[in-house]
């Protein structure tokens, strides 16, 4: 049984170096040590880590440069993995599965805050909403499913923006193409904003597209540190007399489900948003 087995292994080891492509395989090499660097690395320590020589490495980080699945910084020579894996991640089935089991989660936050939320997701120079729910009663302010958000002007996209590392951020920003009625870059602006919501973890500010309305945005975390999506409530004031959760409890609300959320992102598992 002992010398079947070790045939078994040895022919499995034969049919894997048969069909190796080793081009690919210091591809995936390069792919899968950025991940676990948050600050990015150098290609001569790339090259080391990896036991390969600068001039190997130095030819699948141009190929993978130029396919945009790694950004490089000019300051300090670092490179860092770019969003293009993510974004193909999410034309896979599993993002399905991942969307079918927050619903239920943001569904209890709407329901809750008697206010609407939506999930969005970087994608190709803005925002994607893959989720949206409506709250309780005859209004709410909401944001259409499928509809692509500006990256610069709404609580969501500097959010996003905030919980990248800079290359990330640079490249994202780099993409960024202006939507209809979105105002203009200001990088001082950003960078202030960006230093505010990494601060607090979160961002709460009035709507820069209408009046009346305070938009609150957590990010949702992935396996790296860095945020994969943002959860944002647009709440709206009301003057009625009918009760409402004030901001600080959506606020919690939100917080809860965004970490609950970026559970989710290592391996999707459905969870009870009645906790």
């Amino acid at each position: 049984m002992a010398v079947a087995s070790r045939k078994m292994e040895t022919i499995e080891t034969h049919d894997m170096d048969r069909y190796r492509a080793p081009a690919l395989d210091k591809g995936f090499d390069v792919l899968e040590i950025l991940a676990d660097e948050n600050g990015g690395l150098t290609r001569s320590e790339i090259s080391r880590l990896l036991g390969k020589s600068t001039s190997e490495i130095y030819r699948v980080l141009d190929r993978l440069q130029t396919r945009q699945y790694v950004v490089h910084s000019t300051v300090g020579g670092r490179y860092s993995l770019g969003l293009k894996l993510y974004a193909l991640a999410h034309r896979y089935p599993p993002m399905n599965r991942l969307i079918a089991e927050a619903l239920p989660l943001i569904q209890h936050v709407a329901d809750a805050a008697g206010q609407s939320c939506h999930l969005t997701v970087y994608d190709r120079a803005d925002l994607l909403v893959i989720a949206q729910v409506d709250g309780p009663g005859p209004c709410a302010i909401s944001v259409r499913l499928g509809a692509r958000v500006g990256l610069i002007d709404t609580s969501s996209g500097r959010t996003m923006l905030a919980f990248q590392t800079p290359e990330q951020r640079e490249h994202m920003l780099s993409e960024y193409a202006r939507l209809n009625g979105e105002v203009a870059i200001d990088r001082e602006m950003l960078q202030a904003d960006y230093e505010q919501i990494r601060a607090a973890g979160f961002s709460q500010t009035d709507s820069q597209q209408f009046l009346g309305i305070t938009d609150i945005t957590f990010p949702l975390y992935g396996p790296s540190g860095q945020a994969i999506a943002t959860l944002t409530c647009p709440c709206l004031r009301r003057i009625d007399e009918r009760a409402a959760p004030p901001l600080d409890a959506v606020r919690k609300m939100l917080a809860d489900t965004a970490s609950r959320l970026s559970m989710l992102s290592e391996p999707a598992r459905a969870v009870d948003p009645t906790g």
